[in-house]
């Protein structure tokens, strides 16, 4: 048979800690000193205190927020490797495409305006030999060659 014998708890019916009623010294507006035992507790890392964490979250809540954030990590990955392939593609393209293409438009502007210089001269040239002929003529005195029938 068991027999059951009641334990009394002395730290049950030992007085608080702290001021007694009666003590009107109390003061509360000093600043706490932190004891040389509670110094200890400011020197884990943020890392640590997130890792002690895991234990007050669920692991179905774990797991969900894991699955989250590995699928959005994926994406992102996926996003800036083709974002990377992309920008490859197009700055290549452009310059095996555009460079080549800019140097024979540039080359043709060229050869249109020497085009454009040349009939200029050639126009001016004309204006002055007809300006010659007809000023050699007068100075002479004679009237302008007519063409025979």
């Amino acid at each position: 048979m068991v027999k059951l014998e009641e334990v009394k708890d002395e730290d049950l019916d030992r007085p608080q800690e702290g001021p007694l009623e009666d003590d009107g010294d109390w003061d509360t507006d000093e600043e706490s000193v932190i004891s040389e035992d509670d110094a200890g507790l400011f020197d884990e890392s943020l890392l640590e205190r997130v890792y002690a964490l895991k234990d007050a979250i669920p692991p179905s809540t774990r797991r969900n927020v894991a699955f989250t954030f590995n699928t959005a990590y994926t994406y992102g990955k996926k996003a800036i490797t083709l974002g990377g392939k992309t920008l490859w593609v197009i700055s290549s393209s452009a310059l095996l495409l555009g460079v080549p293409w800019a140097l024979a438009f540039s080359e043709e502007q060229q050869l249109q305006e020497m085009e454009r210089e040349v009939n200029m001269q050639k126009s001016a040239n004309d204006l002055l030999t007809q300006g010659a002929n007809v000023g050699a003529g007068q100075a002479l005195g004679t009237q302008q060659a007519k063409p025979s029938v």
